[in-house]
């Protein structure tokens, strides 16, 4: 017959014998990746600020930019028709968006041959684009740098494994060898985070950079249209 002490001795040789689960946050992985892994993640932390930085500050940017009031082309319109031309540019300058600086220029130009207001209103429109357009480029070097710095953290994790396999003179290190791993892993998973969060911010300002373009294109070729109907 099995004595209630046998039952308990063979419990805590059970429960002795059971694997402890070890649990990893975040920043013990990123401290556990040495020297080089934290080095690499702060550069990329530094990199996903500047490209949240620059993608918040453009989407205000170009949201201010594409507000254009619906009457605005209508006040042109009979402002010009009746020949109030100071009227017409007052309106423009009161509103202030790309839209309308556009519209100012084509209006200083009126009386010169078409072909020069036109020539004088895709030249501002080049000029609010690029300011539009501004720093958005560093976006995309971002999306593309960020994977490769993670990479590189990849190459100096495998490095480390390597040299301290090579040195262990048979007997590995687990834990030396577990930090190369940390390295290598860490900075692949940092560089590919900062790289798709850039990558989609930046075709996200470049469709909505898109929509004001098309909004400076078609309000120019009305003005225009406007300037070429009989007066």
């Amino acid at each position: 017959m099995i004595s209630l002490s046998t039952i308990q001795e063979s419990a805590e040789v059970l429960a002795e014998g059971e694997p402890v689960k070890k649990t990893l946050s975040i920043i013990e992985l990123i401290s556990s990746s040495g020297t080089a892994g934290i080095a690499i993640i702060a550069i990329l932390f530094v990199l996903l600020v500047l490209a949240i930085y620059i993608y918040f500050e453009r989407l205000f940017t170009i949201k201010a930019a594409s507000k254009v009031d619906a009457n605005f082309m209508n006040q042109i319109k009979d402002s010009v028709s009746n020949g109030k031309i100071e009227s017409a540019q007052a309106l423009c300058t009161q509103i202030n968006t790309p839209v309308s600086r556009l519209i100012s220029k084509g209006i200083t130009r009126i009386g010169k041959p078409l072909e020069d207001i036109n020539a004088a209103i895709e030249n501002a429109g080049k000029l609010e684009v690029y300011d539009l357009e501004k720093n958005v480029s560093v976006l995309a070097t971002i999306s593309g740098a960020a994977p490769m710095i993670g990479f590189l953290g990849t190459v100096i994790g495998m490095i480390i494994s390597i040299f301290e396999i090579a040195n262990s003179g048979g007997s590995i290190d687990i834990k030396t060898l577990a930090d190369g791993l940390y390295t290598a892993m860490t900075t692949t998973v940092g560089g590919l985070i900062v790289g798709i969060i850039s990558y989609v911010a930046y075709n996200h300002l470049v469709v909505r950079t898109n929509k004001v373009v098309y909004q400076m294109e078609a309000n120019s070729v009305e003005f225009l249209d406007l300037l070429n109907e009989p007066m």
